[in-house]
């Protein structure tokens, strides 16, 4: 009987420690849903604030690889950008794009005696913009512009023409430009940018004949690559 009686005690102490246990992992397993289930809705929410804003602002700047007449070899340009979205869901926007770009021209040996002239060149833009990515830290969209761009090739050349140098006419010209948009969201209104860039400009010239003058035109699409960097500032409401 007392042998019986052990046996019994220690059959209830199990039961009532897996009962106890069973217990505990149930409220941990609920807890742990509870504590899910409120992430999500916090990362819902964010996601929601962030990509519902009716206006983004970017300021930055960048570096474009750039050729600046048809027997040059590239030279650097460091830019600076600013940008205006309209954005009319969290899909899809407009942008308006204004940017500054400013090099030394890869003259080479030459009869004028100038080197590495100062060119600018201006680009105003504007074109769809697609978010094809959306998540709490990070977005990726893509956008195709269009628009013109004004170029200053002889303005550093010591008052002799561009084609002298065998760079593009001053000029007015169209520009087109594909580029990524690579967010990192810092909070719901504020995200740093990062922004590879393909520029398509469009200037031509002449090349210098025997006698100085001008002769054959050249040009037709410069293939330009670079990235813009900076921060966006999300404003108002869809």
């Amino acid at each position: 009987m007392y042998r019986f009686s052990r046996a019994l005690a220690a059959a209830l102490s199990v039961a009532l420690t897996a009962g106890a246990f069973s217990t505990t992992m149930t409220a941990q397993s609920t807890r742990r849903r509870r504590e899910n289930a409120t992430r999500m809705a916090r990362i819902a929410r964010n996601i929601q604030q962030t990509y519902s804003h009716k206006y983004d602002i970017f300021g930055g700047g960048g570096y474009l690889r750039f050729r600046s007449g048809e027997d040059l070899q590239r030279n650097n340009e460091v830019v600076w950008a600013v940008s205006a979205t309209r954005n009319f869901t969290p899909v899809w926007g407009v942008v308006a794009d204004v940017r500054g770009h400013y090099g030394n021209a890869k003259t080479g040996n030459n009869l004028y005696n100038v080197y590495n002239p100062l060119i600018t060149h201006y680009t105003f833009m504007a074109g769809p913009q697609y978010r094809f990515y959306r998540k709490e830290k990070t977005a990726i969209g893509v956008h195709v512009l269009g628009g013109a761009a004004m170029g200053n090739f002889d303005g550093g050349t010591k008052g002799f023409a561009a084609y002298h140098l065998g760079m593009w006419d001053t000029a007015t010209r169209p520009v087109i430009s594909a580029g990524v948009t690579l967010d990192y969201n810092i909070y719901t209104n504020i995200a740093f940018r990062v922004m590879p860039t393909y520029e398509a400009t469009m200037f031509k010239g002449v090349r210098e004949d025997a006698f100085g003058n001008r002769g054959a035109s050249m040009g037709n699409v410069q293939h330009n690559l670079g990235f813009n960097m900076g921060f966006v500032y999300r404003f108002g409401r869809q």
